[in-house]
């Protein structure tokens, strides 16, 4: 693909984080996603007016693509995004199967107007007994059975 072209599919996702900023949905962030050459889905943050945390254009455009492809994995597929993605965003595209990314502004950009992310990415690499969220296991023997059904299950749709 053209350079043109993957110009003309950043400049989409920069509009969209600036009409998803304008129309108060959420903040400044856009997202599409490019296959051969063709937009199949488009979206904005709306964080704040789907009270959803999770709702980052990264994850709603993801979500909207594979409704679009009527697939859970969006292999030959391309990410534009405004920003570089946060560490659940970056999950959520790992987990797509999505074969690039490319972003506008940078996580030190997205830091600089009060959306920082830094503390998870600090998060992650501590001993989970040192992280600021408490995690403690509970019942992980009664889990664990779902996962031997799961392993030994003939039918299932491996991801």
């Amino acid at each position: 693909m053209s350079q043109e072209h993957q110009q003309e599919f950043m400049r989409r996702a920069i509009a969209l984080s600036q009409q998803g900023m304008r129309t108060n949905k959420g903040g400044p962030f856009g997202a599409v996603i490019v296959k051969d050459g063709q937009i199949i889905a488009e979206g904005h943050n709306e964080v704040t007016s789907s009270n959803d945390p999770t709702a980052h254009a990264e994850v709603v455009v993801i979500r909207r693509a594979c409704i679009n492809l009527n697939s859970f994995q969006l292999d030959g597929c391309e990410l534009y995004t405004s920003c570089e993605p946060c560490p659940m965003c970056l999950g959520a595209i790992y987990w797509s199967r999505l074969d690039r990314i490319f972003y506008g502004n940078t996580k030190e950009d997205a830091a600089a107007i009060a959306f920082d992310d830094q503390f998870i990415y600090e998060e992650l690499d501590l001993a989970k007994g040192d992280r600021q969220l408490p995690m403690e296991p509970l019942l992980r023997d009664e889990a664990n059975t779902v996962f031997q059904e799961w392993a030994e299950k003939g039918d299932r749709t491996d991801y």
